[in-house]
């Protein structure tokens, strides 16, 4: 499984990129493996704020499953992935390119000193 240095993690599964205060979210690479083959996402309209990260702000479904996805951070959602309702599968085939999900402008950069970094994400994967 793929787990690149330069991002954040966290349990649920999904990784943030930050740059300019912006968070860039999607599903990890372990993530998309479990879920198997995706094939449709319900994500948030631009200008939502995730004001909690325990409270899911979109569903991804597969042919095998169908699970909440959960934002790193909080804040304001300044983009979406909009290419994935035609093409969802980018998820599998790129996960931390094409397949990104959503961006969130951040309402508070110190949470990002909770989130997993890329050798402790991996040893949560490992188990």
């Amino acid at each position: 499984m793929s787990v690149p240095a330069d991002l954040l993690y966290v349990e649920t599964h999904e990784w943030c990129r930050v740059a300019d205060g912006v968070a860039t979210v999607g599903v990890t690479d372990f993530a998309q493996d479990q879920l198997g083959d995706v094939v449709y996402l319900e994500l948030p309209a631009v200008g939502t704020r995730i004001a909690d990260r325990s409270r899911p702000f979109g569903t991804i479904e597969s042919v095998k499953a169908a699970s909440d996805l959960f934002s790193p951070v909080t804040g304001e959602v300044v983009a979406v992935n909009t290419a994935l309702e035609h093409q969802p599968e980018q998820v599998n085939q790129d996960p931390y390119g094409a397949g990104w999900i959503i961006q969130v402008r951040l309402a508070d950069p110190a949470e990002l000193d909770g989130l997993l970094d890329a050798a402790a994400y991996a040893q949560l994967i490992a188990q």
